[in-house]
């Protein structure tokens, strides 16, 4: 089976949700006999500089990138709030990307051409006028149900209405674009049923996330000390900064007035200035690590602070195949299967985490079947090989129904 993966930035390195997603599906296919191939913007956010590719991506059959500039823009912003185009969507649309895409599948037949988010639904005509290949939507979210909830938590005015304009035009735009795809892939039964409520009606596989655990095996030496907690994630995406600023300001305080003997360890790419250079007692402020694996195994309690977003964690999933104790939101908890106080904690309030870290303290060592359940969860129902299996046999069925 040939497949083309579309995605909206190189998925490269394996330090964000979205490319820890990608790898593991596509690496998984490759080992069960598909010709996976990547069609992949190498946007001006999140740039690969490397002449060659990593070895992370060598079960790729063939990869081709196309250099766009998605820098935010006044002016393009003010220009699609009078046209009334989403300008979330607008960011990716790009006919160079058109052009190669289109070249491409006048090469060669694929099978499968999966476009991993919405941002790549501009390029549905094109697949349609060059392809007769099978078209699957891969949601990793609800997109515009991420900026509602961003648009909850804004308190400046007129930047709440900004966004709250925004986001009625990449709900527009979502919305219409459903019923285009042979398959919708959603990452949570929550999320196709949002999808269903908004009108869609065609074929659907619900496909959680399924990581490839290239951290390694678990260790649990650092039950043995006092918990320390920590924080990792990509700090250009609006909720993980939102929930972040969160903790720091409002839950904190509390919880360093109750356990002072505790330090929070942060690190995430593309660090804003005003986290960098933060000075509170206790917090310890990495940027960037060398070893995302290394900093996630140090620190026993992972803290995941999401008021907003959608889809899935793969921090989240990450750190339970590590054996963490993970506490989050309810709302980071969406889409997954763990249970409270059993393979992981959920607090929603500053003094609900603050409650919670001190029962964490309270238990000691035996904290650590927390994060032992935890790993046995990951394994239990986010393996990429099995969860792959799945989707190829949806994607053999679809392929068989064109060629009869």
């Amino acid at each position: 089976m040939k497949l083309l993966v579309l995605t909206k930035k190189f998925p490269f390195p394996l330090k964000d949700g979205e490319s820890l997603a990608i790898h593991g599906l596509t690496k998984s296919l490759s080992e069960l006999g598909c010709q996976v191939s990547l069609l992949a913007m190498n946007t001006s956010k999140h740039f690969y500089e490397g002449p060659e590719l990593p070895p992370e991506m060598d079960h790729y059959y063939e990869v081709r990138t196309v250099a766009v500039d998605n820098q935010v823009s006044p002016v393009d912003a003010v220009a699609n709030l009078v046209r009334g185009t989403s300008y979330h969507i607008s960011r990716f649309h790009q006919q160079d990307y058109h052009d190669v895409l289109a070249e491409w599948l006048q090469e060669v037949d694929f099978d499968i051409v999966q476009l991993e988010t919405l941002y790549l639904a501009p390029y549905l005509s094109t697949i349609r006028r060059y392809s007769s290949a099978q078209v699957v939507m891969r949601s990793h979210n609800v997109e515009h149900e991420i900026w509602e909830r961003c648009c909850d938590n804004i308190s400046f005015a007129p930047k709440r209405w900004y966004l709250r304009h925004l986001t009625k035009q990449l709900r527009d735009y979502e919305r219409s674009q459903l019923n285009q795809y042979d398959l919708l892939l959603p990452i949570t039964g929550r999320d196709k049923k949002h999808f269903e409520r908004l009108g869609y009606r065609g074929r659907s596989l619900v496909l959680p996330i399924g990581l490839e655990t290239r951290c390694g095996p678990p260790t649990y030496d650092s039950y043995a000390a006092p918990p320390d907690l920590h924080f990792i994630g990509s700090l250009d995406w609006m909720p993980n900064l939102e929930g972040l600023q969160w903790f720091l300001n409002d839950v904190w305080p509390e919880i360093h007035r109750r356990c002072p003997e505790v330090k929070f360890h942060v690190a995430g790419r593309n660090m804003p200035h005003s986290i960098r250079q933060l000075r509170m007692p206790n917090v310890v402020i990495h940027g960037e690590v060398p070893n995302s694996c290394d900093f996630v195994a140090a620190h026993t309690i992972s803290i995941v602070p999401l008021l907003s977003g959608g889809g899935m964690r793969a921090k989240i999933l990450e750190a339970m195949s590590l054996g963490r104790v993970v506490v989050t939101t309810t709302m980071g908890l969406e889409g997954i299967k763990a249970r409270n106080r059993r393979e992981l904690f959920i607090a929603d309030t500053p003094a609900q985490f603050a409650q919670t870290i001190e029962e964490c303290l309270r238990r000691g060592r035996k904290l650590e079947a927390i994060g032992r359940n935890a790993q046995a969860a990951f394994y239990r129902y986010y393996d990429r090989r099995i969860l792959a299996e799945q989707l190829l046999e949806t994607y053999e069925s679809l392929a068989e129904a064109v060629r009869v």
